[in-house]
């Protein structure tokens, strides 16, 4: 009988009680990891060994200054913003996390774009780097953005030889507007768009995202104090322009928009801050026969932007 038993556990085929484990290492375990997410892989030590360096490399200060660095986090909105075209460093995934529709598509935008390091790191560490976020396994790294100078934007006019057309924000916090206005600038051929450094909206993930990748053509300078950057512009020649719900003149009629000239748009319902509204040459007003009492700041400069690019057609 013993013989018979050793005879027996010699064939091939499923023995009973193995619950299916051969059927299930047939099923694979889906598409192959880019060599730079294979652990132990050369391309994933060099992946390693560049994103640490820079973590580690000092910001560099350029005329305009640089942002600080930012994340993304979360599957929909690294997707989303790799979709976009939002520039990114690193793209960090969770160690043995679940290779759902999401994740593949972060996979392999990332890789296609190129340049984007591709970090795999345990949930304790992505729980530190968000602060607690839930950051469902994807965390995006945006590069700070080098913000351009306030000169460089007449710079860039004079170069194509054109008169210089630009958006100047006041008191504008919501990044999605920065983005807007980043967005009409480029559709009605102005040379950039200048934000104070302080409480105001900046060059963030949300705002290129709105810009539908118009930021990467379109300057974005940031001024230490906007009025006197205006007061620049003023002795540069430029008439500075604001838009104001009492303004003495409507749009239509300012002659102003035919040559040099910043567009100064305020926040919505606060409008022009005063020093900024005293420092204009011109304040004038949209016409809005519908009633309403104030525009967006992307609404309000696409406006503009187009009756100023009407003129000089």
């Amino acid at each position: 009988m013993a013989a018979n038993n050793r005879r027996m556990s010699g064939k091939k085929g499923a023995q009973v009680g193995s619950g299916g484990q051969r059927r299930r290492g047939l099923e694979g375990k889906g598409p192959t990891p880019p060599a730079e997410m294979r652990k132990g892989h050369k391309k994933n030590r060099v992946a390693t060994a560049k994103a640490k360096q820079v973590q580690r490399r000092p910001v560099a200060r350029g005329r305009g200054g640089k942002s600080a660095s930012e994340l993304v986090v979360g599957r929909n909105p690294v997707v989303e913003a790799l979709r976009e075209g939002v520039p990114a460093s690193t793209l960090y995934v969770q160690q043995f996390i679940d290779n759902d529709e999401r994740v593949r598509e972060a996979l392999q935008l990332a890789a296609e774009r190129g340049g984007i390091n591709l970090m795999e790191a345990p949930r304790p560490e992505l729980d530190r780097m968000t602060n607690g976020l839930n950051h469902q396994g994807l965390v995006l790294q945006v590069p700070p953005y080098e913000y351009a100078h306030p000169e460089d934007l007449v710079d860039a006019a004079h170069d194509e030889g054109e008169d210089p057309l630009i958006v100047a924000l006041d008191g504008v916090t919501d990044p999605r507007n920065l983005g807007a206005v980043v967005r009409s600038v480029s559709a009605f051929g102005g040379h950039g768009v200048v934000v104070p450094e302080r409480r105001a909206a900046g060059m963030t993930a949300g705002a290129w995202k709105t810009s539908a990748g118009t930021a990467a053509r379109t300057p974005v300078a940031r001024a230490t104090n906007l009025t006197r950057a205006l007061e620049a512009y003023k002795k540069a020649g430029i008439a500075v322009v604001g838009l104001a719900a009492d303004g003495e003149a409507e749009i239509g009629e300012l002659e102003a928009l035919d040559g040099p000239v910043v567009i100064v748009v305020g926040s919505e319902g606060k409008g022009l801050s005063r020093l900024v509204g005293e420092t204009c040459d011109f304040r004038v007003r949209i016409p809005m026969p519908g009633g309403a009492e104030s525009l967006n700041a992307g609404v309000a400069a696409g406006i503009v932007l187009y009756e100023a690019a009407r003129r000089r057609a």
